[in-house]
């Protein structure tokens, strides 16, 4: 995954019933957190087994934490287990390197396939390139999320296979905040991909924010990490380029927006996150594609906040567990 990883793990007991389940203290409300308690996350993937969630809270409580609220995901007759937990911990008494012992202890003892502990307010931010291409929405509204907190990302670049003029907002836009933009000619045979893969370096994952080039299988693999792209359309029905057309002219009465992880399949990677708003006969193309742009650009928006969140875990290859 393209993420600052930390090993760690969380919950689990046995059944052949689907268990999807959220939790909070059955104790009286607690005071709010004090300045001095720091948040923190934490997923886990692992064979199903009796007591993952006794000796996840035992681990936390031990150490003088507590848990705030749980996410648990058993499905039928898979014996895997998924957990997400939301905690506070006194970071004197639970200092960072510690709190990975301990979960890598606990990773070990269950056989985790995934596990992750994050600590926004002392982890590093994540690091994210973003491609795009002639459309500005989805990367306009990208860019100020960003500049308004509501991604804990640093972004490193802007690449683009369209030309923007030095007078355009978005140019304004990144040269006052110091993020390089790179354009980047392509061709039918040169999709610059080597060029990409250099820019990508070092970055935890990218987001295609209407990028409107396919990205081959050899450039996902050498790249090694997550890439979410925003699709225009509700997958899996109109794949491919013009989906809005294709929705119109199949008189559809909702239209929607996806994101999911990019693989070598076109537009068929796990799915992070659907939205829809009803159309009707009165509806035009062009009001199909405003409506439309807005679904994409809260789509991904809402996709980037999960991933950043660890709300988004893998699950029986194509598909995705969202807590």
């Amino acid at each position: 995954m393209g993420m600052v990883r930390r090993l760690s793990q969380v919950l689990g007991f046995t059944n052949n019933k689907i268990r999807n389940i959220s939790f909070k203290s059955l104790d009286p409300p607690l005071p709010l957190p004090s300045p001095s308690l720091n948040h923190g996350i934490h997923v886990f993937h692992c064979p199903d087994a009796v007591g993952i969630v006794a000796k996840l809270s035992e681990c936390i409580a031990s150490r003088g934490g507590n848990i705030l609220s749980a996410d648990v995901f058993v499905p039928q007759n898979k014996q895997v287990f998924y957990s997400r937990s939301d905690f506070v911990f006194d970071p004197v008494k639970w200092p960072r390197m510690q709190m990975e012992e301990d979960f890598l202890n606990l990773s070990q003892a269950f056989n985790a396939m995934k596990s992750v502990v994050r600590v926004p307010a002392l982890d590093p931010k994540y690091k994210i390139a973003v491609l795009a291409s002639k459309q500005d929405h989805c990367l306009v509204d990208l860019l100020h999320g960003w500049q308004d907190g509501r991604f804990p990302v640093d972004i490193t670049c802007v690449i683009s296979n369209h030309h923007r003029d030095s007078n355009t907002h978005v140019f304004h836009f990144l040269e006052r905040h110091g993020i390089p933009y790179h354009f980047l000619s392509m061709t039918k045979d040169n999709k610059r991909e080597g060029e990409i893969l250099e820019l990508v370096q070092n970055t935890d994952f990218v987001v295609l924010a209407r990028y409107m080039q396919i990205l081959s299988g050899k450039f996902l693999r050498s790249y090694g990490n997550d890439v979410i792209n925003i699709h225009h359309g509700l997958l899996p029905s109109f794949k491919g380029g013009n989906p809005s057309k294709q929705a119109f002219e199949a008189g559809v009465k909702l239209i929607g927006a996806t994101s999911h992880f990019v693989t070598e399949e076109l537009d068929g990677g796990p799915i992070i996150e659907q939205m829809v708003e009803r159309v009707s006969h009165k509806d035009n193309l062009q009001s199909f594609v405003q409506k439309s742009e807005n679904l994409e650009k809260q789509c991904l928006s809402k996709a980037i906040r999960s991933y950043c969140e660890l709300r988004v875990l893998p699950y029986e290859g194509k598909k995705t567990v969202v807590f």
